[in-house]
């Protein structure tokens, strides 16, 4: 069952998340962090970033891994997620760059997209696994770019992308649906669920739904997030309009 932990606004929810990442880097300097784009995460960012300006959190020794990045955006556009992560995070806390680690979207078609995806694989071994994954939701149950479909492909992968998950990304790209790129790599649910333990974050009404099917129904392909009930270390971080279906 996943430990599931409500709080009053997404601003409490990050302010608490943060303090507890940052205990854990002072406890655990080499920690392997998995981070999550999209607009869930930001406050947790810059908490964590007022946490280093404050002397609270020291990223020196620490290495990250993110789940996903589009396929044909290399990490220099700004609208790459590596962009992102650069703008809410890693240019404002002590990360080596050396110790940041990202799916080049770069490659090129074919072959090299495998490489890549093995390399990635590789890389997240070597570093003796992904302590602390952080997650976000998407709207149509995916976890990173893992789709929702028949079967979920087990490693880091090429995904395409659905329309829904375009749209969602749409603000990245002038707010043109039409210039999201149609395939990303993403690791796969096999990946995300090696991680030793997983914190999953939820904010709005919107996503009621979704965290209610995830959490009490069916494992399925069809909701991506359902398989995170099959990790013996999941935490489910929700603010009160995100939980309203398991309230009450």
């Amino acid at each position: 069952m996943a430990r599931i932990r409500i709080f009053d606004s997404p601003a409490a929810l990050a302010r608490v998340l943060a303090g507890h990442i940052a205990r854990t880097l002072a406890a655990h300097p080499t920690l392997v962090l998995g981070l999550a784009t999209g607009r869930t995460p930001i406050p947790l960012y810059r908490e964590l970033v007022r946490h280093h300006t404050a002397g609270r959190a020291d990223f020196s020794r620490a290495t990250t891994f993110n789940l996903d990045e589009f396929l044909g955006v290399s990490a220099k556009d700004p609208r790459s997620y590596y962009a992102f992560m650069a703008k809410h995070l890693f240019d404002h806390v002590n990360l080596s760059p050396r110790r940041i680690h990202f799916l080049n979207g770069a490659v090129r078609p074919g072959r090299d997209v495998q490489r890549e995806c093995d390399r990635y694989e590789r890389a997240i071994e070597r570093a003796g696994g992904i302590d602390v994954q952080i997650l976000g939701l998407g709207m149509n149950g995916h976890i990173g770019f893992n789709e929702p479909a028949r079967a979920l492909v087990a490693r880091t992968h090429c995904t395409r992308l659905k329309p829904a998950t375009r749209r969602a990304n749409a603000s990245l790209f002038g707010n043109r649906v039409g210039a999201v790129p149609r395939e990303a790599l993403s690791m796969g649910m096999a990946t995300i669920l090696h991680a030793k333990r997983i914190v999953l974050l939820a904010t709005g009404s919107t996503k009621a739904r979704c965290v209610e099917r995830m959490i009490a129904g069916p494992v399925t392909p069809r909701l991506p997030a359902s398989f995170l009930q099959l990790h013996a270390n999941v935490e489910v971080w929700l603010d009160r309009p995100a939980a309203s279906n398991l309230e009450g």
